[in-house]
């Protein structure tokens, strides 16, 4: 991944993570997975035309999907304690957006590297 493409990426995880999180500030249990997947879905659509690619909006949210679900199931206790979270007032509205920003921020840096890899042996 070149410097430019890593700042490209930097330029659309970021601000997708924060939105994310506001959406998690909502103390609504599983409003938050639902606010993540927008994100992951709009994220990855993004990220694809950074590395010369393009995705449906299908494919996008398939890679989203299962980039959040293997995120999830490698920190399944921080994505309880997200949602548990919500059940307490004050409380949930600090924790659950603090880690959905560390979340998204992991998953998406694993979607750029996943699709510069996959578009950059397209072009070789």
């Amino acid at each position: 991944m070149t410097e430019d493409q890593k700042k490209k990426c930097h330029a659309i995880i970021h601000p997708h993570a924060v939105a994310a999180a506001a959406g998690n500030a909502i103390p609504v249990p599983g409003l938050g997975i639902a606010t993540d997947m927008v994100a992951m879905t709009t994220m990855t659509m993004s990220l694809c035309s950074v590395f010369g690619g393009s995705l449906t909006e299908e494919a996008a949210k398939a890679l989203a999907i299962a980039t959040f679900k293997n995120t999830m199931l490698k920190q399944p206790i921080k994505t309880i304690a997200k949602e548990l979270s919500k059940f307490i007032p004050g409380l949930g509205q600090v924790v659950a957006p603090s880690i959905s920003v560390v979340m998204l921020e992991a998953a998406g840096w694993s979607i750029a590297n996943e699709l510069e890899s996959k578009f950059s042996r397209k072009v070789a």
